[in-house]
């Protein structure tokens, strides 16, 4: 059977594009409604915040996005939500990929009973969420089209991967990335870089996730290898097609040992896979190769020996977490994958990082 899966159904692109924000939700409000608005608090007082189509009974709700998103903080979100209204309009997500993830799940946590811990894993979403906006300020996550909300909860890393989780309006305005950290940027286009990576040398591989994930590779060459005016907008694109790409394939052995080192470590996610594919060298030996190439070129250098010292308990719960990740595993492996991805051979990875 093949998957008949939801894409984003609206999208805007161009630089500018935020100017339309406010004439995009006009025709989702209703009288006496509201809209919520989860912004990175980076932006609290700044031109961004002001530039907002607010309206009278508005929430504008700055996110803290210093750690990776977790369950526990999107149970409070959604609980600070509805004291507020008893639903709203809309939800618009504004910032990078953690911002973006968690105005996915406050908007599916809204019309979905209990906690969010509850939702962790595939299609276990019942309702349609709140109609949810994505304003990424941050290129390379692919959150903006992605139909996971990825969290931290109690016991694993793993997202609210659901077609309910999926937003309904994309706003794609390159000059919102201006201004952004050089690590940070280049982090996050990694990120983008790696999805490709990984579909690309994936067993779920299909002329669809193959067509986007080699213009979005075809990209990335040109943002970190070579010098363009208009960077910006070709990385931005690369966000969206690397997300595509990996709609109907997969990601595969950097994000799965990422999330294991996230869980453990709380390493942010871009920076995590640029640390767990740095040692991936016989699974990608070309796309690593390449990665280094890139990062000697921006003069980025990578946290070393984050593993050392770590107890016993510490780096069991990353291989556990890891390999917990099937379908990764899969796609990067086969079907044999456990033969070949044993637990001391991810615990070996481990040490490396």
């Amino acid at each position: 059977m093949y998957r008949n899966f939801k894409i984003v159904p609206n999208i805007i692109f161009g630089r500018g594009a935020f100017n339309q924000l406010g004439e995009i939700l006009k025709p989702k409000r209703t009288p006496g409604g509201c809209m919520v608005f989860v912004m990175d608090e980076v932006f609290s007082g700044k031109e961004l915040e002001s530039r907002l189509p607010l309206e009278g009974g508005d929430l504008l709700l700055p996110v803290c996005v210093r750690d990776e998103p977790k369950t526990k903080y999107v149970d409070e979100l959604t609980a600070k939500v509805k004291a507020y209204t008893t639903q709203p309009d809309g939800v618009i997500g504004i910032g990078g990929g953690s911002s973006m993830d968690l105005a996915k799940a406050v908007s599916l946590m809204l019309t979905n009973p209990g906690s969010s811990v509850e939702y962790q894993g595939w299609d276990l979403i019942r309702n349609p969420a709140v109609y949810h906006v994505a304003v990424p300020t941050l290129s390379g996550t692919g959150a903006e089209i992605s139909r996971t909300a990825v969290l931290t909860g109690p016991e694993k890393k793993l997202g609210l991967n659901s077609d309910y989780t999926l937003f309904d309006q994309v706003l794609l305005d390159p000059e919102l990335t201006a201004g952004v950290p050089k690590d940070q940027w280049f982090y996050t286009g990694m990120d983008c870089y790696i999805h490709d990576i990984e579909s690309l040398n994936g067993t779920y591989l299909n002329a669809f996730s193959k067509a986007y994930g080699e213009k979005s590779l075809e990209l990335c060459h040109q943002v970190f290898l070579e010098e363009h005016e208009d960077s910006a907008d070709r990385l931005m694109m690369a966000s969206y097609f690397g997300g595509m790409s990996i709609a109907y394939s997969q990601v595969g052995a950097c994000h799965a040992l990422s999330y294991g080192l996230s869980f453990v470590l709380g390493t942010h996610h871009g920076v995590g896979c640029c640390i767990t594919f740095d040692v991936l060298d016989e699974i990608y030996p070309e796309g690593v190769k390449v990665f280094r190439e890139m990062m000697a070129r921006h003069k980025v250098s990578l946290p070393r020996n984050l593993t050392q010292g770590l107890s016993e308990a510490d780096m069991d719960t990353m291989v556990k977490v890891s390999l917990g990740m099937t379908p990764l595993w899969e796609n990067c492996l086969g079907k044999d994958w456990q033969n070949i991805m044993t637990p001391a051979r991810a615990r070996e990875l481990f040490s490396r990082m």
